[in-house]
């Protein structure tokens, strides 16, 4: 499996995922001209783009995508959210698998301020991706995990000190906590699911305020034992 970390912030995420037969795109949050260019203008290349919500952050390529006639994945509330329809917007339902080329796809359902799907990608050669991002919680287990995509936003404890210092408004801060993952949620999560196979976990769309990169490497890093990636783009 090649993950491919085109962009990571809440400026824009989009990740590229491919098993060497079927590539996929995770959300797609750019500029349709920019994701071109981080794509090195092979989106032809794309079998389909999975996209977990309707924030444009997570979406503001699709319009774009389908008029290259390129199948689009989302829950029903994400297109009418994003004002798409037409045969090529794939309207998906949770915790129901679809198979796109030689992946199969489950997805299921986060907690965020609109409907949010996160992802879980098997292929033929028995590798899974996870790929979780802008919730505040996951209710599911999952076991025989090889990579794992995460959104690693924030610590509470930064967070805490930026409310203090007035660089950030305590109703931002409310949101956060009640909307995106945090570093002491992250840890909760991965404790409770099976990481025995995983090789790689990627930390995505850190707040760029409100985060410690290096620090939240280190700290998954020792709780898991695994090798970890930062995405910062």
């Amino acid at each position: 499996m090649n993950i491919e970390v085109l962009a990571s912030s809440s400026a824009g995420n989009a990740y590229k995922v491919s098993d060497g037969n079927t590539d996929l795109l995770l959300d797609a949050g750019l500029s349709y001209k920019e994701l071109q260019r981080r794509l090195n203008f092979q989106v032809s290349s794309l079998a389909a783009i999975l996209i977990s919500h309707s924030h444009k952050d997570h979406c503001k390529a699709v319009p774009n995508l389908l008029k290259t006639g390129i199948d689009v994945y989302m829950s029903q509330q994400t297109a009418d959210q994003s004002n798409v329809s037409g045969h090529r917007v794939k309207v998906i339902e949770p915790l129901k698998q679809y198979k796109i080329g030689s992946w199969t796809v489950l997805p299921f359902e986060l907690e965020h301020d609109v409907t949010n799907l996160g992802y879980l990608l098997a292929n033929k050669t028995g590798e899974k991706l996870l790929y979780a991002t802008d919730t505040y919680y996951c209710k599911y287990k999952f076991k025989g995990l090889t990579h794992v995509l995460i959104e690693c936003n924030h610590s509470y404890d930064i967070l805490a000190a930026n409310v203090e210092n007035g660089s950030v408004p305590v109703e931002h801060k409310n949101r956060l906590i009640r909307s995106h993952f945090s570093l002491e949620n992250v840890k909760e999560f991965l404790k409770a699911n099976d990481l025995s196979m995983v090789r790689e976990i990627y930390l995505i769309h850190l707040s760029s305020g409100n985060s410690d990169a290096g620090r939240f490497k280190r700290e998954i890093a020792e709780l898991t034992g695994k090798m970890i990636f930062v995405a910062e783009k």
